[in-house]
């Protein structure tokens, strides 16, 4: 039926293939993450970077079974330790010579009040500073393997998000569902400096791209934190998405030959969407960059 179509959304029509190519996925044990794999696996190499093993094996032997293609390895990968960040970036960077695509699509979302091994807020933690912290150990791998690409799963979520510099790991006050809005709102902001800060370090900008992206309201496991929305997830799941339906706008900006030369926007349904006010606040986008590196206690210029 028709309104089922139009949940459906967009769908990646791209047939690019990516021999040769090597792509990091985070968080592709499940949901849209897996799915995103399961179609790259069928065009290049895929890395699933998971913090469990034995779901992301589980996963990894499905999508080897089905694709045929033996080159779907598994690595732990743990974003809200940095310590397990930085072992997973040293020993990719001694493995693999090359990286084409970072997708960093692994979330959490709705978590009660929690910390990450650091003391960062688990949304903010998880969603923004350990991506953050990823991107930044693979940059020059990325930078030497060009054209690559990267690409952040945000949320519609983003518009309800505002950065809290004040509170940034809700100690003073701590909503679940605004925690992770304000996590995805970081995702959008980061992506648009990032991409401002590549462009012009190439002879063509086609080299370098960085883009964000909502994928949907997917029917996934990512609620599991939250009874009320597992329990409305399930009563409207008709209007949501597949995992499959869900992954198409993240394989669209990891493949589509159109968006060679596209970077710093924001995606929903294979096609550009509106990003909110506070979501192309470049003072915002710029302060947010420097206080993660101070975070992390990484210099990044």
């Amino acid at each position: 039926p028709s309104c089922r179509r139009y949940v459906a959304g967009g769908r990646c029509k791209s047939t690019a293939k990516l021999d040769g190519k090597v792509v990091i996925i985070t968080g592709a044990n499940t949901g849209i993450g897996k799915e995103t794999a399961r179609d790259l696996a069928r065009r290049g190499k895929v890395i699933i970077a998971c913090r469990d093993i034995a779901k992301a094996e589980a996963a990894a032997s499905e999508i080897r079974a089905e694709t045929g293609n033996q080159q779907v390895i598994v690595k732990k990968l743990d974003l809200a330790d940095t310590k397990s960040i930085r072992e997973f970036a040293e020993k990719f960077l001694a493995e693999e010579k090359e990286l084409h695509i970072l997708i960093n699509n692994a979330g959490v979302m709705l978590c009660p009040y929690s910390k990450t091994a650091d003391g960062f807020e688990m949304h903010l933690g998880v969603n923004h500073l350990g991506h953050f912290l990823l991107t930044f150990l693979l940059l020059e791998r990325l930078k030497q393997s060009a054209p690559a690409r990267i690409v952040n799963v945000s949320s519609l979520a983003h518009h309800g998000g505002r950065i809290r510099f004040h509170d940034l790991h809700g100690e003073k006050s701590y909503n679940r569902g605004l925690a992770y809005c304000h996590s995805k709102l970081a995702n959008v902001l980061f992506t648009r400096e990032l991409a401002r800060r590549l462009q012009g370090k190439f002879q063509r900008q086609a080299e370098f791209t960085a883009n964000a992206l909502h994928p949907g309201s997917v029917h996934s496991e990512l609620v599991r934190h939250s009874f009320v929305m597992t329990w409305l997830w399930k009563i409207f799941s008709f209007f949501l998405k597949t995992p499959w339906e869900g992954a198409q706008t993240s394989v669209y900006c990891a493949v589509a030959e159109e968006l060679d030369s596209v970077t710093g926007q924001y995606f929903s349904d294979c096609q550009p969407a509106y990003v909110s006010p506070r979501g192309r606040d470049d003072e915002t986008a710029k302060k947010l960059w420097s206080v993660s590196c101070e975070l992390l206690g990484i210099q990044w210029d």
